[in-house]
Formats: structure tokens, C-alpha cells, sequence
């Protein structure tokens, strides 16, 4: 076997990178691509006595059998968990693994190429040892007349790996990727570190078995450096019933704006976001993950409906409230691309809105204000009224138009390339913005203030920063 059959190459299939990875994690280095030869062979030796190990266990549900557990999911059938072990030696189970694990001893097959980095091929490989495609007709299965995939022995090794650096559920499974290389070394590696002490004893970490976007939202949260690319969750099965590949991404804007935004010097901002999306039947990280991978723009939504209940009441963190006005703005312009000319219209407009309805005693007219957003004429014609109403009698050292021409439009303007609904959910912020800056409050609130309690909520808004 030549020494190119030793040798890692990151190839653009998303999870043979991971395993890439993962096989440097194992061996002890950072850097797939320059991981020698002889610690390639160790990592393989590692997991291939691991391999047997659990195998030989013969128990999946007991902490030595961790292994033989995650094999049910990535390799059905192989000589780690056939059906037929319990009926061979232990002798016997050893030498499949070890020949199944480890084919140094293949001949490399003439003319055939290895379909994901070039080099040559050691053989066909199909279910048994590769996540295969996710289409209904041939979804993890090789067609008939074809033999398989052609790899060579280190990509067949990367997918050997691919459970060391997967989050594992004992169902789907659950892996990061990103072409942003520094993020995928300590993100894989941190992933690997935690797979290997849950498999020597048997204890699962605090929150691990969590709900898939929360295991992004976690592995960014550890990752302290800004992102260039963006994160896609690949959540993958491949065992013989419930077959699957769903990939979920973040391009790199909202990406690096969630890692930033769940920083600890971001805590009092982001702990809003978290009350914001809390329901009575989940908690709140777990919706904020939902909307952020589903429908960014409704996590801004989210949290103006929770600040226009927030506001009115006299007891409410102003500090806190003026923190996720700063995350939410930062949104605003990098997440959803905001002109910040055009921004600072609607903010001009809110404040002075803020400004009229800061004189109120209660919140009668900012609910009406609120149900007005429902109905974008119902809203025109508030604004309206109230614009000519400034224009008669501005108030004292007012300075133009309550709602410029300009404002108008962006709030109301029926144009493809322009999302009133979005502008004017950002300008409802604004004039809560504003009205919390203002010490504003009603003299009649009837609702309190929700606090943290869930345990995963409390994880992510009370965590220190990391030396």
C-alpha cells in the first residue's frame, strides 16, 4: 500500500470531511490535510480496536457497548452488529472487524479511480460503509448491476470516523459543516472529546441529547472566532428502517451574527431573545433555533411582539431592553441586508411616533398602534392621521414631517424588492425602542414579567466566557 493510501484529503463531499476530521481528532492533531502517515495508521488502529471492543461487549445499551450502539446506525449488518455474531466466537468476530475496518491489505483496483478525491480506488464500497444518497429509489442502496462507490482507503477510513465526530442520538444523527476550516477542526474536535468520554463512561453530558438546530446553536456558541462561511446540519440515518439526509444550513451573515449574538458579552440581549420564544410547551432556545434555520425574519418578529409586552410594564430591564435593541439592529442590516440609510427613515419616524405616545398614561393607543400592524391600511391610515395632525401642530422643537415620503413608501410600498412587512416590524421596534428609552410605562398592566427557568434556556444565557 503506498503512502498516498495513508494520506488525508479534504474532498467536497460534506461528510467525508467531517470524518476527515474526526480521524485527526483521533489520532491527536488539528489538521487532516497534514496528518503523517503514521498517526493516520494509528487513528485507524484506535478505531478499529474500539470496533471489537464494543462488538465483543455483544450489549448495546451498557457504556462499553457505546460503539456497538452508534454501528446500528452507520454500518447495519457489518461484522460489529450482524445478527449472526452471537453464534461465533469471539475469534472470529475480531478478525471481520479487523478486515472489514482495515483493508490495508487490498490491492488497489487498476484504472479505477476514487470517486471523491481521484486517487486510487481499493475497492467498491456501498451501505455498509457510506451514507448513501437520500432519494426515495435508491435512498442508502446500491442499484442493481453496480458494485458501489469507488473510494480509496483514506476516504473509506473518513466514513469509518464520521460517528466519532457526529452528535449521536441513537436514531439520526447529527453533523456540522462549513468550509470555514478552523471552525470544522475545533468543532469536529470538540465533538470527538466528548464522543470518547461518553463511550469509556458510559455518562452523557448535561444537554447532549438535544434537540438538532440547539446542537448548532451550541457548537457556535463554543466557537469564539468569526465565521467566513456558513454552517449547513446534516441530520443522516442510516440504518435499515428509517433511512434519511436532511441538510439544514445558515448562510455565513446569519451565522456569524448567531455566534456573535450568543457570546457572554451579548448575555442580557440574547436572554430577551430566549424569553421572547419561550411556550408553554417548549423552551425558548429551542423555538429561537427553529425560526433562525426555518424563517430568519421571525425571530425579529418574535421578539417586537414580546417587547410590546415588555415595555408597559414599569418593572421591566430597560438595560436589557436597550442591549437587544443593539443585537436586533445588527440584524436588521447584516442578516437581512438593510440599507442603513433607509433604517435610519423608519427609526426617525418610530421615535417620533414614540415621542407622541410617551404622554399617555397607559398603552391604549400603542395597542392600537399594534393591531393596527395587522392590516397595513388600518396602519396607513393611523400614520396618517397623526401626520397631519403633526403638520397642523408640531410638537415644540419638532423638526419635519412625523413619517417622511420616503418612510411611506418603505412601509407601505407594494414593490418586489421592497418587504413592507419586515420595515414595518422594525419600525414597531423603534417606537418600543424608544418608548423604553423614554422610561415610559402604563399606569395599568395586568401581565409579569416571565424569568429564565427552563434548564436548556438557563445553558445558553448564563454561560461564562471560555479562557
Amino acid at each position: 500500500m503506498t503512502s498516498e493510501q495513508a494520506r488525508l484529503v479534504l474532498t467536497a463531499h460534506p461528510l467525508q470531511q467531517v470524518g476527515a476530521y474526526a480521524v485527526a481528532a483521533v489520532a491527536g492533531d488539528l489538521d487532516p490535510e497534514e496528518l503523517p502517515p503514521e498517526d493516520f495508521e494509528q487513528a485507524v488502529k484506535t478505531m478499529t480496536r474500539d470496533a471489537v471492543r464494543a462488538a465483543l461487549v455483544r450489549n448495546s445499551k451498557i457504556a462499553e457497548g457505546f460503539w456497538l450502539k452508534a454501528s446500528y446506525s452507520f454500518s447495519p449488518n457489518s461484522p460489529m452488529n450482524h445478527p449472526s455474531n452471537a453464534k461465533k466466537s469471539e475469534d472470529v468476530i475480531k478478525a471481520a472487524i479487523e478486515s472489514w475496518r482495515d483493508p490495508s491489505e487490498r490491492g488497489l483496483l487498476e484504472g479505477v479511480d476514487c470517486v471523491l478525491c481521484g486517487r486510487s480506488a481499493v475497492g467498491f464500497f456501498g451501505k455498509l460503509d457510506v451514507p448513501l444518497a437520500e432519494s426515495d429509489a435508491y435512498r442508502n442502496s446500491t442499484p442493481r448491476g453496480h458494485e458501489g462507490m469507488a473510494l480509496c482507503r483514506p476516504c473509506l477510513v473518513c466514513f469509518h470516523a464520521l460517528p466519532y465526530g457526529s452528535h449521536l442520538t441513537g436514531g439520526a444523527s447529527y453533523a456540522l459543516h462549513s468550509w470555514d476550516a478552523r471552525f470544522m477542526r475545533r468543532t469536529v474536535q470538540r465533538q470527538v472529546d466528548r464522543n470518547l468520554i461518553i463511550a469509556e463512561t458510559g455518562k452523557v453530558t448535561e444537554g447532549y441529547a438535544a434537540v438538532r438546530e440547539v446542537v448548532t446553536l451550541r457548537a457556535l456558541q463554543n466557537y469564539g472566532e468569526r465565521l467566513t462561511a456558513g454552517v449547513d446540519l446534516l441530520v443522516f440515518n442510516n440504518n435499515n428502517r428509517g433511512q434519511s439526509l436532511e441538510v439544514h444550513s445558515l448562510d455565513q451573515p446569519l451565522a456569524e451574527w448567531l455566534r456573535s449574538t450568543l457570546r457572554p458579552v451579548n448575555r442580557k440581549g440574547f436572554a430577551f431573545l430566549v424569553k421572547a420564544h419561550v411556550t408553554a410547551y417548549s423552551p425558548g432556545v429551542v423555538l429561537l433555533a427553529r425560526n433562525v434555520f426555518g424563517e430568519p425574519a421571525r425571530l425579529f418578529n418574535t421578539a417586537v411582539r414580546y417587547l410590546g409586552r415588555v415595555v408597559p410594564h414599569p418593572d421591566h430591564d430597560r438595560e436589557q431592553a436597550a442591549s437587544v435593541s443593539d443585537l436586533l439592529y445588527s440584524f436588521v442590516t447584516e442578516v437581512m441586508q438593510m440599507n442603513e440609510k433607509d433604517l435610519a427613515e423608519i427609526r426617525s419616524a418610530a421615535h417620533k411616533v414614540a415621542g407622541l405616545l410617551s404622554k399617555q398614561e397607559t398603552g391604549g393607543k400603542l395597542n392600537t398602534l399594534r393591531a393596527a400592524m395587522r392590516d397595513p391600511r388600518k396602519m396607513r391610515a393611523w400614520l396618517t392621521r397623526h401626520s397631519m395632525e403633526w403638520a397642523i401642530q408640531p410638537p415644540k422643537g419638532a423638526e419635519g414631517p412625523l413619517v417622511t415620503e420616503r418612510a411611506f413608501v418603505l412601509l407601505f410600498g407594494p414593490g418586489q424588492d421592497n418587504p413592507a412587512w419586515f420595515h414595518r416590524d422594525v419600525f414597531l421596534f423603534g417606537v418600543l425602542e424608544k418608548l423604553s428609552e423614554l422610561g415610559w410605562s402604563s399606569k395599568k398592566v395586568e401581565e409579569d414579567l416571565e424569568e429564565i427557568e427552563n434548564a436548556t434556556d438557563a445553558e445558553f444565557v448564563t454561560k461564562e466566557e471560555e479562557q
